[in-house]
Formats: structure tokens, sequence, C-alpha cells
């Protein structure tokens, strides 16, 4: 389903990673779903702590699990598995000592007057998950079909370097999205506050400043991409690859990332909308951008422009979301920060 089986060491190498990954998804789930409970309890430093613990562990681990111990993809899967089981056992240790709730066992029942306030959040960001990952999907299913097409790429030597490439491209991508959601997500509690004590102008300010901050962020990353993509490559251990991987690699970060600007905004503008309250215009936007736009030209462009159609999807999608987004930003501002 995700592309995974462009030959088969590619497709030996996922297998293997998949298979020992999967054994941490709960210990991954359970700390991704404390850091924001232990947040909102008023400890932000403990919240990063327990992440940047088990962060920093995978870092150590990696090197030696690979390396020393040889056990190669295995070593990389295990060493994250082990890092998300700390960040879980630090946050099952807060819930201990938690500052604003004394946890009972009512706290463990549902209340369905609660259900009902926090689903449509929730499901807003679940949804927003999963078309993103059907988005990539799709993206994924396109660079294997349309790269063995491709006189070079069609070659059995070659054919793992698109999938490989574009890995490496949505690596980045996605560091420079994480710091965009931690600032905007930074801004729910305070807009929360403010909105619930009148201060409409507050929330308003804020949301200027968080547009032209996220908007910051896409232009420092645009930069990097677009004038240091061969050393983005060399982080990434792709230094000593072949010719084509490398000028396949630069010309992916500079085309599939042109308009990351956008993207930024554009999320930054999603997530904003959630600490309003506004969680279904919020997932229709993010569901326009991964289904509609983020799916629909991944599957079509190719058609039309072979492999550079899957790098020409992220931009195109990344644009037109952008031009939907600003009608929304005006309304927000018109309409519901309006003093």
């Amino acid at each position: 389903m995700f592309g995974g089986t462009v030959n088969d060491e590619t497709f030996r190498l996922s297998r293997e990673y998949f298979f020992w990954i999967s054994v941490g998804i709960p210990f991954f789930m359970f700390g991704q779903a404390m850091n924001p409970i232990i947040r909102s309890d008023g400890s932000p430093g403990f919240a990063m702590f327990s992440t940047l613990v088990g962060a920093i562990l995978n870092i150590i681990l990696d090197p030696i699990f690979i390396f020393i111990f040889k056990w190669g993809m295995m070593g990389a899967a295990v060493a994250t598995v082990i890092g998300q089981v700390v960040t879980a056992l630090l946050a099952i240790r807060y819930l201990f000592y938690m500052k604003a709730v004394k946890l009972t066992k009512k706290s463990f029942i549902l209340d369905k007057s609660l259900i009902k306030k926090f689903l449509p959040l929730g499901m807003c960001s679940f949804l927003s998950q999963i078309s993103l990952v059907m988005a990539m999907a799709a993206v994924n299913n396109m660079i294997h079909k349309y790269g063995a097409m491709n006189p070079v790429f069609g070659q059995a030597n070659y054919a793992q370097i698109p999938m490989a490439v574009v890995g490496i491209v949505m690596k980045f991508f996605q560091i420079v999205i994480s710091i965009v959601v931690g600032m905007a997500a930074g801004c729910i509690p305070i807009v929360g506050y403010n909105i619930g004590a009148g201060r409409k102008d507050r929330a308003k300010g804020l949301f200027t400043r968080l547009l032209i901050a996220e908007g910051s962020v896409g232009v420092v990353a645009l930069l990097i991409v677009e004038f240091l993509p061969r050393e983005l490559l060399k982080i990434f251990g792709a230094a000593n690859e072949s010719l084509y991987y490398t000028e396949f690699g630069i010309r992916a970060f500079r085309v599939y990332l042109c308009m990351v600007v956008f993207a930024c905004i554009n999320k930054a503008t999603f997530i904003y909308l959630q600490s309003l309250g506004l969680a279904f215009i919020s997932t229709g936007l993010s569901m326009i951008r991964e289904v509609v736009f983020g799916m629909g030209f991944a599957l079509a462009l190719p058609y039309f422009f072979g492999l550079d159609g899957v790098l020409y999807s992220m931009p195109v999608s990344d644009i037109l979301t952008f031009m939907i987004s600003i009608i929304v930003i005006v309304y927000t501002y018109k309409m519901r920060l309006n003093i």
C-alpha cells in the first residue's frame, strides 16, 4: 500500500523495520497522548523532558545497535522502541504526581458530556493525520510506478533511489512542520484563556504574530532547500551515493518544497482554527489539502509529467490550499475575532 516493494531488498528492509517498530506502537501512542495532558497540567518542562529523553536515547542507541551489534535495520527500530518505552514510563510516573487532578476510579469512566466537547477536536486531528497518510501512500505508489518507467530508475541498481530521496525530503519537511506545529500548539491554551476572558483583541494579535512567525520558519526552510540541498543529503547519509542519487535529490528538494512557506502558514491556520473551536472548518481545510489536492495531484500529474509530476504535486497542492486559507483567515479576523 505504501510503495515499499520497489525491489526485493527494499521490501526485506521495510518488512524488518516494520515488524520491530510495530512492537512500540502501544508505548508510542500512550506517550503521545500523555504529552499534551502533562502540558495542560502545568508541566510543559516535564513534557519536553520526557520526549527529549526518549529521543536522545534513540540517537545514542542507533549507532550501537546498527554498527556495533550489527543489527542493521532491526537495530534502528529497536532503538526507537526503547526510546518510546522510556517516554511512556516517564508519563506513567507523572500520573501519580499530577498538579490539577488526582486520579480515582471515576477518572477512567467515560463522561458523555465531555466526549461531546472534545470528540470534534480530536476527530479533526485524527482525520488530518489519516488524510496525510493517504496522500503519502499515493505519492509513494506513483514514485514506484513512474520510477519504473524512467530510463535510469527503471534499472534494478537505481530503482530504490526515488523512494529513498523522497523519504529524505519528507523527513526534512517533517522537521520543519514539527516546528510549525509546536509554535501553533503553544498558542492553543493562550487562545482559550483570552477567548474565555472576552479578550478577542489578544487572540487576534496572537493569530497575526503566529502567521508571521510561521511564515518566517517557512522562509528559512525555503532558503535551506534551495541553496543547500547537497548538504541536506549529506546530513541524511547520502553523501557517497551515485550521481543519479545526488542529482535527483537536489531536484526533489528544490521542486517538492518550493512552496514550503505556504505549507507552514496552512498548517498554522489549521491548528489555530481548532483552538477557536472551528474544528469542522479546520478538518475541511486539512482534507482538501491532503485528499483532494494531495492525493488528487499525486495521482493525476504523473500521468502528464511522469516522475516529475510527483514532485510537482506538493507545491501545487500547497499554493491552492493557501488561496483557500487566505479566505478562511479573513473570515476568522472579521467574524470570529472582530472586536
